[in-house]
């Protein structure tokens, strides 16, 4: 029997050994994988329930136990052991002892490689930044996942040549373990199976290996759970997700099935809320979905199931390993300097890093702590495929070589605060890092007719869009707005954003009687929250081409008609789901959803 004391029980004034630090930050990271996953188990039930609210704040409230889970534990170490911080000059053997222990303890760990990140967390509250090297932390991963997976298995598969294609499909619709039952089962089927047909080959020859593979947990986000698998012959594999809803009657449909390579990239955009999915084995999920998804990386795909800080491991590290094996220099992003953020980029890396400016123009009304506060908001809501998501990160050092002397010279300019000169590097205090868009003033200025027409219509269906998940966002120009690779129109400027029911949306007044209108003075008064939107026709539509193209799809915006009614049904709760797929795919006609019967 051990004669350490037992690392669950809070042990004041206690020397602290190595061996009982790694098992009190192991405890904290078991203690918050636990409720991760009790997180996805109360998503199915409120899914089968219809609670949609439920779901929202369950995700939402989900982003910040990581965070939680980690302060315990630092106060955890502190307060029960009689821990001394080790200083700069220090010796560093005994949090490299500390690591030797815990990987010890991952031997047979189900999630190893998101406890390293956790251990990395905790390492780094405790420990100064001379420390964060692989001696002491995991910059490079020390558990293999790659066969990794839990006594059931990840995915099931299913086999029609032996059990006829119908049976095989009944059960893999048993075995998602819905307790609400299906409204036209038979019906979805007909639909589903057209579907993927329409998908696989002509001809089909089926090979000794036919099967179909289906991850074994639904993955939950807004109003839809979805199922995701691929059908597997020979050499080939054709991977599906399919989209199951509620309709009236409070039983459900599949709305539809996707296999296009972009409708399946868009779904696990990370423009997106993260699915709520239980997993006991995150890595073979991961590995199920890299498999199906090939222009994703682990990073993006760990974020997307909502595991975003071990995604922000995974992304550092691929950021180090291309900063290895690359040459080019950090310089100026291009395109209109902001006045709220200092924005640099690596050419050849396709994201941008964004710092907040000590000084903000006046006439921005904002300072560094209400930035954050946007940008955090936009981290906890749903992002509807119009917003990107944001990787933030505290203290980060770059190579001082790698940047220009000009970009050196405009961020300790502008953000003397967020730089400091340490010997070879410059570390940043705070940053925040998104892919690298094209931005739409700049796109528009090369555009021709039918992309202007798309991009402008797009950009206006992506204004709607966030309305509808309750975001207006505030500064319209189309320099906060940028393509993606799939061609598609999100927004990427948070500092003005607001809840779209904290606002106003007036009609400009008649002015006074005798008023000169081309003074330049406004006749009416302005709250802080007050939009006018016949004003953004003034600021937006100069050129007379973009003009004609937003007139011609989204006239209804430039009057508060159209937002208020849109306020009024967040505030009823009537929720409208932003789709995470083309209307175009949808089985049944909107009319014929709602009266779907057994």
């Amino acid at each position: 029997m051990s004669d350490e004391p037992d690392p669950s029980t809070d042990l004041h004034g206690v020397e602290a050994s190595p061996r009982q630090i790694a098992r009190v930050v192991l405890e904290g990271f078991d203690r918050h994988y636990t409720l991760f996953r009790d997180c996805a188990r109360a998503a199915k039930r409120h899914f089968e329930a219809g609670n949609w609210l439920a779901i929202g704040h369950v995700g939402r409230d989900r982003i910040d136990y990581y965070d939680r889970r980690v302060a315990e534990t630092v106060e955890r170490i502190e307060r029960g052991f009689r821990f001394r911080r080790p200083d700069t000059g220090g010796e560093d053997q005994f949090w490299a002892q500390v690591k030797r222990q815990f990987i010890g303890l991952l031997a047979d760990h189900r999630q190893p490689e998101c406890a390293e990140t956790f251990f990395n967390t905790v390492s780094s509250k405790l420990l100064h930044r001379t420390y964060f090297h692989n001696r002491c932390m995991f910059v490079r991963p020390a558990a293999s996942t790659e066969y990794l997976d839990a006594d059931a298995p990840s995915y099931r598969s299913y086999y029609p040549k032996q059990q006829g294609l119908r049976n095989a499909l009944i059960d893999l619709v048993l075995d998602l373990g819905l307790s609400t039952p299906f409204a036209d089962f038979r019906g979805d089927l007909i639909h589903a199976l057209s579907a993927i047909r329409r998908r696989l080959p002509r001809p089909f020859v089926v090979d000794a290996n036919f099967q179909i593979q289906v991850l074994s947990s639904l993955l939950f986000r807004n109003q839809t759970a979805y199922a995701v698998g691929q059908v597997v012959n020979g050499a080939h594999a054709y991977p599906f997700v399919v989209a199951i809803k509620h309709c009236a009657g409070s039983q459900l449909y599949i709305d539809a099935l996707l296999t296009d390579p972009v409708e399946l990239a868009l779904l696990f955009s990370a423009n997106r809320a993260y699915f709520l999915v239980d997993m006991e084995v995150p890595s073979a999920y991961v590995a199920f979905l890299r498999a199906m998804l090939p222009d994703k990386t682990a990073a993006e795909l760990y974020t997307m199931i909502g595991l975003q800080k071990h995604g922000k491991t995974l992304f550092y590290r691929d950021f180090l390993h291309h900063l290895k094996h690359s040459t080019d220099r950090l310089v100026a992003a291009p395109g209109i300097r902001g006045l709220v953020m200092a924005v640099f980029t690596l050419p050849s890396y396709p994201y941008v890093f964004k710092v907040i400016r000590d000084r903000i123009a006046a006439s921005k009304d904002t300072d560094q702590a209400r930035v954050k506060q946007k940008y955090a908001l936009v981290k906890h809501h749903d992002r509807a495929g119009r917003m990107t998501d944001i990787l933030e990160y505290s203290d980060v050092a770059f190579p001082r070589d790698r940047f220009t002397p000009e970009l050196v010279a405009e961020l300790e300019h502008v953000a003397p605060s967020q730089i400091e000169q340490d010997g070879d590097h410059v570390v940043i205090r705070h940053v925040y890092i998104e892919r690298r868009l094209a931005p739409l003033n700049l796109f528009l200025a090369g555009a021709d007719d039918g992309e202007r027409v798309r991009a402008i219509r797009d950009y206006g269906n992506a204004i709607r869009e966030l309305a509808k998940v309750n975001i207006f966002a505030g500064d319209l120009l189309f320099k906060n707005f940028g393509l993606t690779r799939y061609g598609r129109i999100v927004f990427y400027d948070y500092d003005e954003i607001e809840y779209l029911t904290d606002c106003s949306f007036r009609h400009i007044p008649p002015p006074p009687p005798g008023f000169d209108e081309v003074s330049g003075d406004v006749w009416y008064p302005v709250g802080p929250r007050d939009v006018f939107p016949e004003e953004f026709a003034t600021f937006l539509l100069t050129d007379p081409r973009v003009r004609e193209a937003f007139m011609a799809f989204h006239a209804d915006l430039l009057a508060p008609d159209w937002w208020r009614q849109t306020q009024q049904a967040i505030r009823e709760g009537r929720q409208t789901e932003v789709l995470s797929y083309p209307e175009s795919v949808r089985f049944r006609p909107p009319a014929a959803r709602s009266r779907v019967t057994a």
